[in-house]
């Protein structure tokens, strides 16, 4: 998971696309470690990507952080997400798309990630259809070097179908959540990027 911060440039959107994916999957994944929210501490509060519809929301993620510390907010990350047995916030795709975990989303989600030659990493514990392996998938398409699978055409298809069907749900659920503070504004800046994509996408149409 990548621990950097989106680059700025307009010359690099590319790079600031598969930056941003790769910043969000890593903040879904796990609560920020006192290295990464340090980070926050002197991140740039311009948009993270192309696009001011960008800046607000990621201005306001960077606000939050600033007021908490490692510990706060892996509080929040096992409140809203951890625990046992069913967690407050499902952060899976197949939840949303079906109301059932490991359900058919998941089957044809793996079965699209055979064909672009991905597979889960055996350390990883969660389901392919966890947020943050989407998205780390999105950076890869985006960034990858084969250009047979990492472009805008592959982009497209994997974020249509096991991205946007169910991003603003999930988004929803996290910042209606009492608990919600960092992940709150989390969840504003993901929906805020997912609508930047869907938009970008529509205009390739």
């Amino acid at each position: 998971m990548s621990e950097s911060f989106p680059a700025t440039s307009a010359l690099d959107e590319e790079l600031a696309r598969a930056e941003l994916y790769g910043l969000l999957a890593r903040l879904w994944y796990a609560a920020p470690d006192a290295e990464l929210l340090a980070a926050f501490q002197v991140a740039p509060t311009e948009a993270p990507a192309a696009g001011a519809f960008l800046e607000e929301p990621w201005r306001q993620l960077v606000g939050v952080a600033r007021g908490l510390d490692a510990a706060a907010v892996r509080d929040e990350y096992d409140a809203l997400f951890g625990g046992i047995g069913k967690p407050d916030v499902y952060l899976f795709g197949s939840h949303y798309l079906s109301g059932f975990l490991n359900d058919k989303p998941l089957a044809r989600l793996r079965g699209d990630l055979d064909r672009l030659g991905l597979a889960r990493e055996q350390a990883v514990s969660e389901t392919e259809d966890h947020v943050a392996c989407l998205f780390e998938v999105m950076r890869y398409l985006i960034a990858g070097e084969d250009v047979a699978v990492a472009n805008l055409t592959q982009q497209q298809a994997f974020f249509a179908t096991h991205v946007q069907p169910w991003m603003p749900a999930m988004c929803d659920a996290v910042a209606q959540h009492p608990k919600a503070h960092f992940y709150g504004a989390l969840s504003a800046l993901t929906r805020a990027f997912a609508e930047v994509e869907a938009q970008g996408f529509d205009m390739l149409d």
